[in-house]
């Protein structure tokens, strides 16, 4: 057994202990657990935070492998073309699978139809801040400033087809004001000119933005996901003022399709309480991520309403990924 096998074996004892009895079955080597980008994301993190209580559950080892390239699709493509045995598996995300297929040009694969939907993850909480020389202190006092002064309040993305870049057109699109995008190269530089006020507001996740927040160089004022953030209770949802806006940037596991059902439950029924671990969601909680447990089923809606939701956006202001 090489040393990292040994080290995913080696659970701590309370993740061991929440094993079901019957985990030993069906898994007969090794499983690869696909992460499309690079190491030190949160994607990344977070395989290697299920990876040794997963390994534990179905008797192997489970090693982390991240094949990054063109924004994910570079390791999406090669799950999505093993076999649908379970020793292959991804853990993907919105972008992957709800975005790509919109942003770019040519796809090498259906990010619907050719995965099989094992487990929501969880989802990073994701603040709408914007620079304390805005006179707004909540979502509606900003969007009435920004409808009296429309195209001066300029919002930051880390590129065209980002995230950030997606939730505020979708706020554009639903609140019917005019802003000016202004890309950046990355999500930091976004973050370091609204910070010194050279652009007014952004959408990013919170890991990003509360240490500024908590410093007073910005100002929190709405949360993106369907529900209040369990940290931050007294802010409240960006749809609370503009009702049907969501963004949940949310994490998910994927096997190819065409799994057998049996597996596809039985995968996710240990992902499922591997989340909710309290060793699990007490790392997560610490980066900015809610632990959000479905079945597969609520999976693919999920999966389907968003790729027809961000598709539909996408093309309808003609945006490109950078």
């Amino acid at each position: 057994m090489t040393r990292i096998a040994r080290r995913h074996l080696l659970a701590a004892p309370s993740l061991l202990a929440a094993a079901p009895a019957h985990a030993q079955a069906a898994f007969t080597r090794p499983v690869r657990l696909i992460v499309p980008w690079a190491p030190g994301g949160t994607t990344d993190i977070l395989a290697r935070i299920v990876a040794e209580p997963l390994a534990a559950a179905l008797g192997q080892p489970v090693l982390v492998e991240n094949r990054s390239g063109a924004s994910g699709n570079v390791g999406s493509d090669l799950v999505a073309k093993a076999m649908p045995d379970g020793h292959t598996l991804l853990f993907g995300s919105m972008s992957t699978h709800a975005m790509n297929h919109a942003l770019m040009r040519t796809m090498p694969f259906d990010g619907v139809a050719d995965f099989t939907p094992l487990a929501m993850l969880g989802f990073a909480v994701n603040t709408m801040v914007i620079h304390p020389s805005v006179p707004a202190r909540s979502v509606p006092e900003f969007i009435a400033h920004a409808r009296a002064n429309p195209e001066k309040v300029a919002y930051a993305s880390a590129g065209p087809g980002s995230t950030n870049h997606l939730c505020a057109a979708l706020f554009e699109s639903m609140t019917g004001i005019r802003m000016v995008h202004v890309p950046y190269r990355g999500g930091q530089p976004a973050v370091t000119d609204t910070v010194a006020g050279q652009t007014q507001l952004l959408f990013s996740a919170a890991t990003q933005t509360m240490p500024h927040v908590d410093g007073g160089r910005l100002r929190l004022i709405g949360v993106t996901e369907a529900a209040r953030w369990s940290r931050q209770p007294s802010i409240p949802t960006v749809g609370e003022t503009v009702p049907g806006y969501e963004m949940a940037v949310w994490y998910g596991a994927f096997g190819p399709k065409g799994m057998d059902p049996t597996l596809q439950q039985r995968l996710n029924a240990d992902l499922n309480r591997i989340m909710e671990l309290p060793a699990v969601k007490e790392r997560l909680a610490g980066m900015g991520v809610e632990i959000a447990v479905e079945n597969t089923d609520a999976f693919r809606r999920r999966l389907v309403a968003d790729a027809e939701k961000w598709g539909a956006l996408i093309r309808r202001l003609g945006i490109e990924a950078s």
